[in-house]
């Protein structure tokens, strides 16, 4: 790391981060992708596989968004845009011919050209009129797939193919949520953490240091889009039929955001520890959808007022105050 690098990171107070952290998160990961995709092998039921199917896809959805609102502190509410985009590309391809793993590809790269196009006026916001201009940006493109006759319109379309079966689209999700912990791992451990942190905490003073703020959250958008895109074309092919209203709509955006506030934003493992709550949650009211509504919202109003680093965050500072009593106690 040089100079500069650290000088930012002392300036924006921000630890230096060490690359055997890395390295230990990647070797977990491989162990947690190896151990997942023998259960989903054989000894998962249907039941069990769709459970880890929409765990994996929140995990890898809340890790892009993670890196955007956590590590960039760009707030967008414009998930299910690019969800949306990555699932119409998907069966769009498919339909046309294409395999899956090159409509994949395509697909989430879709995503990231949409990012691309609209980062010259989104970045001309910040704060508050960011996270509006997102949001706008999502419900616009919903309107348009709705109005549009040339995806289907309201109707949407249908996957002229049979899909993968459910075991084969559990494995793409353990693989594609793995790929994206990974990379993020990476992402975190490298130079471009130090100055998108920088970014989120003074703009301003970070490019009067010689950062280049659009460059490092263009990038940083171009990354979180292309893998919310990978996530719809995923949910697409299982699906087999898009439609604006589901594809498009609010409650990937509302789930992600639910997931990374409670597991903790800016951490590393807050998407992971998020994913499983919300998962597990959902599942557990999933009879009293008016219950899950009201208490989702009751913790993430406990959640942002009393731990705002999240579960993870609670968790850190309670092994803390034991390492602190315990310590008391050998001193004594």
């Amino acid at each position: 790391m040089n100079t500069s690098t650290s000088l930012i990171a002392r300036e924006a107070n921000v630890p230096v981060i060490r690359h055997r952290f890395v390295r230990h998160s990647g070797s977990a990961l491989i162990a947690l992708l190896l151990l997942a995709a023998a259960m989903g092998s054989g000894g998962l039921s249907d039941y069990g596989l769709e459970i880890g199917f929409r765990l994996m896809l929140m995990l890898t959805l809340a890790e892009a968004w993670n890196l955007l609102a956590g590590y960039g502190g760009l707030v967008s509410l414009g998930t299910a845009a690019f969800f949306g985009v990555g699932a119409y590309a998907m069966v769009s391809l498919l339909n046309a011919g294409f395999g899956i793993a090159s409509a994949w590809l395509l697909a989430g790269s879709g995503a990231a050209l949409l990012a691309l196009l609209l980062s010259r006026a989104v970045f001309r916001l910040r704060g508050l009129y960011f996270t509006v201009g997102t949001l706008a940006m999502a419900e616009s493109a919903r309107l348009f797939m709705v109005n549009h006759n040339g995806f289907g319109g309201a109707t949407g379309i249908f996957l002229q193919s049979d899909p993968p079966g459910l075991r084969a689209l559990f494995l793409l999700a353990v693989g594609l949520a793995a790929l994206t912990t990974l990379l993020m791992s990476c992402i975190t451990g490298s130079r471009l953490s130090i100055l998108l942190r920088a970014v989120r905490d003074d703009e301003d003073a970070a490019q009067q240091m010689g950062v280049r703020p659009f460059r490092i959250k263009l990038l940083a958008f171009l990354i979180a889009s292309f893998l919310m895109g990978l996530g719809g074309a995923l949910q697409g092919l299982k699906l087999g039929a898009v439609e604006p209203y589901g594809t498009f709509g609010l409650q990937w955006t509302v789930n992600v955001l639910s997931i990374v506030i409670i597991g903790g934003q800016g951490l590393r493992a807050g998407p992971l520890v998020g994913a499983i709550f919300v998962v597990a949650l959902g599942e557990l009211l999933a009879d009293y959808p008016a219950v899950h509504l009201l208490l989702t919202g009751l913790i993430l109003i406990l959640v942002i007022r009393f731990a705002p680093k999240g579960l993870v965050g609670l968790m850190g500072k309670g092994r803390a105050a034991v390492a602190r009593w315990s310590n008391k106690e050998q001193a004594a």
